[in-house]
Protein backbone atom coordinates (compact mmCIF):
# COMPACT_ATOMS: atom_id res chain seq x y z
CA UNK A 1 0.00 0.00 0.00
CA UNK A 2 1.95 3.33 -0.90
CA UNK A 3 2.09 5.24 2.42
CA UNK A 4 3.10 8.78 2.35
CA UNK A 5 4.70 9.54 5.66
CA UNK A 6 4.79 12.90 7.53
CA UNK A 7 7.15 14.53 8.89
CA UNK A 8 6.63 13.60 12.80
CA UNK A 9 7.48 10.15 12.06
CA UNK A 10 10.47 10.70 10.03
CA UNK A 11 11.91 13.07 12.75
CA UNK A 12 11.02 10.45 15.77
CA UNK A 13 12.95 7.70 13.38
CA UNK A 14 15.94 10.04 13.69
CA UNK A 15 15.77 11.37 17.48
CA UNK A 16 17.54 9.22 19.93
CA UNK A 17 15.38 10.94 22.68
CA UNK A 18 12.11 9.33 21.54
CA UNK A 19 11.76 6.32 23.35
CA UNK A 20 8.84 3.51 22.13
CA UNK A 21 8.80 5.96 19.52
CA UNK A 22 11.87 5.70 17.81
CA UNK A 23 11.86 2.08 17.44
CA UNK A 24 8.55 2.07 15.77
CA UNK A 25 8.74 4.95 13.08
CA UNK A 26 12.59 3.12 12.48
CA UNK A 27 10.67 -0.03 11.83
CA UNK A 28 8.12 1.62 10.10
CA UNK A 29 10.28 3.53 7.77
CA UNK A 30 12.27 0.32 7.02
CA UNK A 31 8.99 -1.57 6.17
CA UNK A 32 8.46 1.12 3.61
CA UNK A 33 12.03 0.82 2.37
CA UNK A 34 11.78 -3.25 1.70
CA UNK A 35 8.19 -2.89 -0.01
CA UNK A 36 9.10 0.42 -1.91
CA UNK A 37 5.52 2.17 -1.16
CA UNK A 38 7.20 5.16 0.75
CA UNK A 39 5.79 8.35 -0.06
CA UNK A 40 7.23 12.26 1.13
CA UNK A 41 6.99 15.76 -0.41
CA UNK A 42 9.27 18.42 -0.36
CA UNK A 43 7.79 20.29 2.86
CA UNK A 44 8.65 16.68 4.75
CA UNK A 45 11.81 16.88 4.05
CA UNK A 46 11.86 21.04 5.01
CA UNK A 47 10.47 20.16 8.38
CA UNK A 48 12.86 16.76 8.99
CA UNK A 49 15.84 18.93 8.74
CA UNK A 50 14.74 21.83 10.73
CA UNK A 51 13.89 19.58 13.47
CA UNK A 52 16.43 17.42 13.69
CA UNK A 53 19.35 19.69 13.11
CA UNK A 54 17.54 22.51 15.67
CA UNK A 55 14.90 21.15 17.47
CA UNK A 56 15.68 17.81 19.25
CA UNK A 57 17.12 16.75 22.35
CA UNK A 58 20.23 15.71 20.79
CA UNK A 59 20.51 17.02 17.02
CA UNK A 60 21.60 15.55 14.05
CA UNK A 61 25.03 16.78 12.47
CA UNK A 62 23.84 19.12 9.68
CA UNK A 63 26.20 17.01 7.14
CA UNK A 64 24.13 13.52 8.71
CA UNK A 65 20.98 15.47 8.39
CA UNK A 66 21.61 15.94 4.87
CA UNK A 67 22.68 12.55 4.14
CA UNK A 68 18.71 11.25 4.87
CA UNK A 69 17.33 13.91 3.24
CA UNK A 70 19.17 12.79 0.19
CA UNK A 71 18.94 8.85 0.84
CA UNK A 72 14.94 10.08 1.41
CA UNK A 73 14.22 12.04 -1.73
CA UNK A 74 14.01 9.05 -3.64
CA UNK A 75 10.51 8.91 -2.16
CA UNK A 76 9.37 12.21 -3.27
CA UNK A 77 7.63 12.04 -6.35
CA UNK A 78 5.56 14.87 -7.56
CA UNK A 79 6.47 18.63 -6.63
CA UNK A 80 4.71 20.90 -5.02
CA UNK A 81 3.18 23.37 -7.24
CA UNK A 82 0.38 26.23 -7.17
CA UNK A 83 -1.84 23.40 -7.64
CA UNK A 84 -0.61 21.25 -4.75
CA UNK A 85 -1.45 24.71 -2.40
CA UNK A 86 -4.72 25.73 -3.77
CA UNK A 87 -5.53 21.95 -3.66
CA UNK A 88 -4.40 21.83 0.22
CA UNK A 89 -6.68 25.27 0.81
CA UNK A 90 -9.38 23.47 -0.21
CA UNK A 91 -8.61 20.41 1.94
CA UNK A 92 -8.25 22.17 5.00
CA UNK A 93 -11.62 24.15 4.03
CA UNK A 94 -13.46 21.20 3.64
CA UNK A 95 -11.87 18.55 6.34
CA UNK A 96 -10.92 22.03 9.22
CA UNK A 97 -7.78 20.93 9.09
CA UNK A 98 -4.64 23.78 9.28
CA UNK A 99 -3.28 24.30 6.49
CA UNK A 100 0.72 22.69 6.24
CA UNK A 101 -1.30 19.50 7.27
CA UNK A 102 -3.60 20.02 4.65
CA UNK A 103 -0.24 20.60 2.36
CA UNK A 104 0.71 16.78 3.53
CA UNK A 105 -2.45 15.48 2.50
CA UNK A 106 -2.58 17.08 -0.87
CA UNK A 107 1.17 16.28 -1.55
CA UNK A 108 -0.05 12.55 -0.45
CA UNK A 109 -3.02 12.60 -2.36
CA UNK A 110 -0.88 14.16 -5.72
CA UNK A 111 1.70 11.13 -5.26
CA UNK A 112 -1.29 9.00 -5.31
CA UNK A 113 -0.69 7.61 -1.54
CA UNK A 114 -3.23 5.15 0.22
CA UNK A 115 -2.82 6.26 3.82
CA UNK A 116 -1.22 8.91 5.86
CA UNK A 117 1.34 7.82 8.87
CA UNK A 118 0.94 10.67 11.02
CA UNK A 119 0.10 11.45 14.74
CA UNK A 120 -1.17 14.98 13.77
CA UNK A 121 -4.67 13.63 12.16
CA UNK A 122 -7.28 11.51 13.87
CA UNK A 123 -6.55 8.02 13.55
CA UNK A 124 -9.12 5.57 10.98
CA UNK A 125 -10.71 8.81 9.54
CA UNK A 126 -10.54 8.95 6.05
CA UNK A 127 -8.99 12.87 4.36
CA UNK A 128 -9.21 13.46 1.03
CA UNK A 129 -9.40 9.45 -0.21
CA UNK A 130 -6.32 9.14 2.19
CA UNK A 131 -6.67 6.76 5.38
CA UNK A 132 -5.10 8.00 8.39
CA UNK A 133 -2.92 5.97 10.22
CA UNK A 134 -1.14 6.75 13.82
CA UNK A 135 1.80 4.27 14.05
CA UNK A 136 1.98 4.78 17.30
CA UNK A 137 -1.73 4.30 18.82
CA UNK A 138 -0.68 2.16 21.73
CA UNK A 139 2.44 3.06 22.28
Amino acid sequence: MRTFVDSNVLIYAHDADAGSKQRIAADRLRELWKSGAGLLSTQVLHEFYVNVTRKIGVPLGAGAAREVVRDYAVWVESSITAATIVRASEIGEVWQISFWDAMILAAAEQSGAEQLLTEDLNAGEKLAGIGIVNPFDGA
